[in-house]
């Protein structure tokens, strides 16, 4: 009983350790209005959620998982810092209410990017992330602005 309870325990530190040693990135996207974005390496891929205020006149998140430079392709420029690229697919989801409008929408988010990590705690990005899917409220119908507004924009993270 004594012992299983210690391996039980060796094995939640354990867990814990390699939860906590995993890569992360905090900070901003700037393009069409502003969001929050989070970034957890799993394995050589990630996960981003992003949530925030596109166009300042509703709230929005998404959540997409990007392969880091897929078909084992590498950008060649890594000099003191180190060049990637992302493609991702997720979903989004948000409530909007600009010029008289008034809509929620759920729908597919997709993300391409170019992002540079230099050799301190600093990440910057260019990113296309497009969303689209239905809206519902007054009126209904299929929600494309997320193609180009609020699509692209340059991300500022901490990486720790």
């Amino acid at each position: 009983m004594k012992k299983s309870l210690i391996v039980a325990a060796f094995l939640f530190v354990l867990g814990m350790a390699s939860a906590i040693a995993q890569p992360r990135a905090v900070g901003v996207r700037l393009g069409y209005g502003v969001e929050l974005s989070y970034q957890h390496t799993l394995g050589a891929n990630m996960l981003s959620i992003d949530a925030g205020l596109p166009g300042f006149n509703g709230i929005e998140a998404a959540v997409t998982y990007d392969w880091i430079n897929p078909f084992s392709t590498q950008i060649p420029w890594n000099n003191k810092g180190e060049w990637n690229w992302s493609l991702g697919v997720g979903g989004a989801a948000g409530w909007w209410w600009p010029a008289g409008y008034n809509y929620a929408f759920v729908g597919v988010a997709g993300r391409v990017g170019v992002e540079y990590n230099f050799w301190f705690p600093l990440q910057l990005s260019v990113e296309w992330r497009p969303a689209f899917g239905p809206y519902f409220g007054k009126p209904c119908g299929f929600y494309s602005g997320g193609l180009y507004a609020g699509g692209f924009a340059i991300g500022v993270r901490y990486k720790f």
